[in-house]
């Protein structure tokens, strides 16, 4: 059901399939990462450039991250890591742009935090087997089992509700807060919402930019974490 701060229905396919503005603004976001992906990295040569030398810094720098969170054993995450660190920022950010950002709807959260949820048990099983990796959950007493199961099955709703709460809560504020200017203009009888100018730009760097940032920061961490554990 659609409420008032809920993403609007932009059309519907047969079939009542609803195409939502979390929908197309993940498009959009995917186009212009793989586009610009695409346009970085075409004209790389051996002796790196300005351009080239700010992609392999970045690059760099998100290998290094992996290797802190997850070990140099496990490595071959960077490449997941990298895309879902970069597409989470841009998305937390994608509200600064005047659309709603693709992570202030729970399906966008929870499609993520499942990813992660596969994740952990898919390789946590291909490490250990699947008898030794079932085994840990009677750990360390086996009256454990049911309250290790529940922990696992919280672990997905926990990254989904942190990373939505968060991004849906600054969403909200800012609304209530450009609502609160226009309405102090007009009783101010001020035709033009000049209260809406420069106002709400500190608002914008803590909710849009530094949570932002900072949420995306701690939706992969927890993700490494959490994997690594399983395999471990």
């Amino acid at each position: 059901m659609e409420t008032e701060f809920g993403p609007k229905v932009i059309f519907e396919l047969p079939g009542e399939i609803f195409i939502t503005e979390t929908v197309v603004n993940t498009w959009i976001i995917m186009i212009i990462l793989i586009i610009g992906s695409l346009i970085l990295v075409r004209n790389f040569e051996k002796t790196p450039k300005r351009v080239q030398n700010a992609v392999e810094t970045i690059v760099d720098m998100i290998y290094k991250l992996t290797e802190q969170g997850m070990g140099k054993d496990k490595l071959g995450f960077a490449p997941y890591i990298g895309t879902l660190f970069i597409f989470l920022i841009v998305a937390n950010l994608w509200g600064l742009t005047g659309f709603r950002a693709p992570t202030a709807d729970t399906n966008t959260t929870f499609a993520l935090a499942i990813i992660t949820f596969i994740m952990i048990h898919f390789f946590g099983i291909r490490s250990k087997g699947v008898l030794k990796y079932l085994k840990g959950f009677t750990e360390p007493v086996p009256f454990m089992l049911p309250l290790n199961i529940i922990s696992e099955l919280a672990t997905p709703i926990s990254l989904a509700f942190r990373l939505f709460g968060n991004i849906i809560g600054g969403l909200i504020i800012m609304s209530l807060l450009y609502g609160a200017l226009a309405g102090l203009s007009v009783k101010l009888g001020i035709p033009i919402p000049i209260f809406e100018v420069g106002i709400p730009a500190a608002f914008h760097m803590y909710f849009d930019i530094f949570a932002g940032v900072l949420q995306s920061f701690i939706f992969v961490m927890l993700t490494m974490v959490f994997v690594s554990m399983a395999m471990d």
